[in-house]
């Protein structure tokens, strides 16, 4: 989700530090709960991705990439690079138009599709109970499997208990292994929740440091439901990369503010999924495991809330 550009049109790679190495053996936190871990440990791969249950018992990686504009060549390098790097989780969408491209990144990457963790999401235009069905197929057709792991009703628009009441057989049928939704908020999720049979594992919402969603956050956590992000790096809207106390914050992990921000993304508890379509990007954003933020750090990122969305062209 993030683009490679600031606000103020300075590239990433203009200001982000140099990645520095991973630690040889990492330190992970587990924030209460038992840690399993994403990939093979090779001599090839240098990062293991922590995993969380979801409210189903489904254990889905911590961080992943997103893939909204990586379509076409580009796409397929990106996905077969992430996975070659040592992702497990992917991020697609119908509207994104990138579902052909995963399947193709994902093929080329030669993994077995069992280690893989897949979400995609059913579109406005595709609601309702008949249609999401045929959405539902028309993107495992694109990606190129037989199941997902994860499919996400995109926004609470058009008949969403229809479609709901679709994706609870499709799970049950076991051709979703978990069900959930993407952009609702707190009283529009507890109205699914009053009318359904199965519980959303996910709600994938906008979160970042000037937005952080605190409230919902705790609301999720309260009914079971595990928070994702998107954009988390706010797609470097309001200077993110150029910001002096994450800056800060880097330089005394001797790390770059993307890395700061997912890490902190992950002690809230929180999957992340940043989008880049450069490699050194990619693997920059799997080096957060070998370093934690303490208590201080935490508590300066949650000054720079401004609470509101940096997406209200979306909203």
């Amino acid at each position: 989700m993030n683009k490679e550009r600031n606000a103020n049109g300075m590239s990433r790679r203009q200001f982000l530090q140099t990645s520095a190495e991973c630690a040889a053996s990492a330190m992970f936190l587990s924030l209460g709960s038992t840690l399993s871990f994403a990939a093979p440990n090779t001599s090839t791969q240098k990062y293991l991705i922590p995993l969380v249950t979801l409210n189903n018992g489904l254990q889905m990686p911590r961080l992943g990439l997103g893939t909204m504009t990586l379509g076409g060549d580009v796409g397929i390098r990106c996905v077969a690079d992430a996975i070659a790097l040592g992702y497990r989780l992917i991020d697609t969408a119908m509207i994104y138009g990138t579902e052909t491209s995963v399947g193709a990144g994902i093929k080329q990457s030669g993994i077995k599709r069992e280690e893989l963790f897949i979400t995609s999401k059913l579109w406005k235009a595709d609601m309702g109970y008949e249609q999401a069905k045929k959405g539902f197929q028309t993107s495992i057709n694109k990606l190129g499997t037989d199941y997902l792991d994860l499919y996400l009703i995109h926004r609470p628009a058009g008949d969403v208990k229809g479609s709901w009441k679709a994706m609870e057989e499709l799970y049950h049928q076991g051709k979703i292994k978990a069900i959930g939704v993407s952009n609702f908020d707190p009283a529009q999720l507890e109205d699914l929740i009053a009318s359904s049979d199965v519980k959303p594992a996910i709600n994938q919402i906008e979160t970042h440091a000037f937005f952080q969603e605190g409230k919902s956050l705790e609301y999720l956590k309260q009914h079971g439901v595990q928070m994702e992000a998107w954009a988390p790096f706010a797609e470097g809207r309001h200077g993110l990369f150029t910001n002096a106390t994450l800056a800060t914050i880097g330089k005394k992990y001797n790390k770059t503010v993307a890395q700061v921000n997912l890490r902190w993304h992950f002690q809230r508890g929180i999957i992340a999924i940043p989008r880049s379509s450069q490699k050194a990007h990619i693997a920059e954003n799997l080096n957060i495991f070998d370093f934690s933020l303490e208590d201080a750090d935490m508590a300066s990122i949650s000054k720079l809330d401004l609470n509101t969305t940096q997406f209200p062209e979306w909203s």
